[in-house]
């Protein structure tokens, strides 16, 4: 990478994005090019079928090679599809790179969409369009975990959000949907740079700040705060920051969420990806719960765990390094040391929602290793409400009326007995959000059933205990914190 700072100016932006307009570079005009066979093929990382297609795209078929495919394009074709941006402007900006008499892409520009249209992305190249190992400053494209932030993201409106390390600024863009203001954070003033391309390019007005953590916003306060922290854990040492914090273990994640709370509005929501040490002896909820500051509402939401060698694998391999080679054998057995010299036998993975509030506060950490296809972002901001509801009717659970949502159903597992079938297993699923279970028993199944909209809670459990011959108060005592955990998992609704 080029030690030179790409200078994306607003002019240059405009014409970019005049070209890209004509030629329908934007999500729906390059899936039409490519068709569906050859964009698939391109995103598992098979270029040939895309390369293939984008020959008879014209215009947009320049562009779709340029910057998607990585190839060398002729200069007279660059200069007509970038029509009133002049090649010499580009190739000084960093947009471009001179190579002979072709042309190559000096920054990642790609479509990015939602449901409800197109943007475009301004990132680094990586290490396959370089051909060479990327730099420390590198700032990332879209990744999985960028992708995974934004479906775990509540969208619901707000006035002012904060966008904590941003990158190359997708998490604003997406942000831009619900939110009035929104602020956008980095430490690297490359990642800044590109951002602000970014920005500019889809012609968002987004306020810029430079610095470490939350000091570019100190004394401000936020509705809305989403960050994709650098949360690689291990040694304290920065090879990428884009992914390395300098503090040892998992210390990122928990300086985010410690400091997180003081940064919002009364009632304001931060949603961030996060990692956590599993350490032998400790409980990973007791870890990430300690980091905790007054007065906050938490959401701990577990998405896999590593164990120590796969998870070092994995981020060598992210970062370039063959683990075979000198090198990676050398980064890895540090690494490994490190994990071992401090009893760690796994790393966590995993969403984290916030909530600064004024009550008790509620704190749950789960896990979700299940596959779903739901964003989380809705179910988190469903969460909060049925949350808030429980800490305001908690101690009136017996007077409220109950129904079960269409969008649950009872799984019955039977096994064979000396009397014929009996059922083992009873098992509610609910079939939309993340695909909460509870495994229950006949009783609760029996509870369950009545919670049909018509009755108050009361009169179920003292109808149920005549029926099975129960102590009423027994039967509340055991009843309540099921009802409140179905409650807060949306497997039970609340009709009066």
């Amino acid at each position: 990478m080029s030690d030179v700072l790409p200078d994306l100016s607003p002019d240059l932006c405009a014409r970019l994005r005049e070209a890209f307009l004509a030629a329908r570079y934007d999500t729906d005009g390059v899936v039409e090019a490519l068709g569906g066979a050859a964009h698939a093929a391109l995103g598992r990382g098979e270029p040939v079928p895309a390369l293939r297609a984008s020959g008879d795209a014209g215009t947009l078929g320049t562009f779709i090679r340029l910057f998607l495919l990585g190839e060398a394009e002729p200069e007279r074709a660059v200069r007509s599809a970038l029509g009133g941006l002049p090649v010499e402007d580009a190739v000084a900006s960093g947009l471009l790179r001179a190579d002979g008499g072709y042309l190559r892409a000096g920054l990642d520009v790609r479509p990015h969409g939602d449901d409800q249209g197109s943007w475009w992305v301004v990132s680094d190249l990586d290490s396959d369009q370089l051909g060479a190992a990327v730099g420390e400053d590198h700032v990332l494209g879209v990744g999985h975990a960028s992708l995974s932030l934004v479906r775990a993201t509540s969208r619901r409106p707000v006035d002012t959000l904060l966008d904590l390390g941003t990158g190359n600024g997708v998490q604003a863009l997406h942000a831009s949907r619900h939110a009035r203001r929104i602020t956008a954070t980095d430490v690297s003033e490359r990642a800044l740079r590109l951002a602000r391309g970014t920005f500019q390019l889809n012609e968002l007005d987004v306020e810029l700040a430079r610095g470490e953590w939350f000091a570019p916003v100190a004394r401000r306060r936020f509705d809305q705060i989403v960050c994709n922290p650098p949360f690689v854990v291990g040694p304290p040492r920065v090879d990428y920051t884009y992914r390395d914090s300098g503090l040892a273990g998992d210390d990122a994640s928990a300086l985010v969420v410690r400091q997180l709370p003081a940064f919002l509005t009364d009632g304001g929501v931060g949603q961030l990806l996060a990692s956590w040490l599993h350490v032998e002896g400790e409980d990973w909820s007791d870890r990430v719960s300690r980091w905790l500051p007054q007065g906050t509402d938490a959401w701990f939401v577990q998405r896999d765990i590593a164990e120590p060698a796969l998870y070092v694998g994995t981020w060598l391999r992210d970062a370039g390094i063959d683990p075979r080679s000198a090198e990676g054998r050398t980064k890895a057995a540090a690494w490994l040391d490190w994990f071992s010299e401090h009893d760690v036998e796994g790393v966590g993975f995993g969403f984290v929602t916030l909530r600064r509030t004024e009550g008790v506060p509620t704190i749950v950490c789960e896990d979700l290793r299940q596959a779903y296809d739901d964003p989380l972002g809705t179910e988190a901001a469903g969460w909060l409400d049925r949350v808030e509801w429980l800490r305001g009717h908690g101690s009136r659970l017996l007077d409220t009326v109950f129904r079960v949502p269409d969008s649950v159903v009872l799984e019955r597992v039977d096994e064979p007995g000396d009397d014929g079938w009996r059922t083992a297993i009873r098992r509610l699923h609910r079939i939309d959000g993340p695909g909460w279970q509870h495994e229950l028993d006949e009783l609760a199944t029996a509870l369950l059933a009545g919670c049909r909209g018509l009755l108050p809670l009361s009169d179920l459990l003292g109808l149920l205990a005549v029926a099975h011959g129960e102590d009423e108060t027994e039967l509340e005592d055991a009843a309540l914190p099921v009802v409140a955990e179905l409650v807060r998992h949306g497997m039970l609704e609340v009709v009066a």
